[in-house]
Parts: structure tokens; C-alpha cells; sequence
């Protein structure tokens, strides 16, 4: 169980650093639309593994 908390830990540590990123590609005017997609798709994969993450702690 304590590996999969690792796991996920370090998988949301890796998307945080994306996340990141990609807001930083984002031009202050005229999003580009891939790069918003990909921004949405780390976003959306963290909220997952955000409450992944809670319920193992729950069952912990």
C-alpha cells in the first residue's frame, strides 16, 4: 500500500513540474489550443490522483 502512495506521490510531483511548464509556454494573449489541451490533461490527471491519494490514506 505504502508503495502505491509513493507511486502516486511521485507521478503527481512529475505533473506539478508539467503543469508548470505548460503555463509557462501559455502566450499572455491568444492561448494556443494544444497547449491549453495538454495544460487541461496534466490538470485533469493530478485532480485524479489527488483523490486516488486520499482514498488510500482513508484506507491506510
Amino acid at each position: 500500500m505504502a508503495d502505491g502512495i509513493k507511486e502516486i506521490k511521485k507521478r503527481m510531483d512529475e505533473l506539478e513540474n508539467l503543469i508548470r511548464d505548460a503555463k509557462g509556454r501559455l502566450p499572455a494573449h491568444s492561448t494556443k489550443p494544444p497547449i491549453m489541451m495538454e495544460l487541461l490533461d496534466y490538470e485533469d490527471e493530478y485532480a485524479e490522483l489527488e483523490n486516488k491519494l486520499k482514498q488510500l490514506k482513508n484506507n491506510y
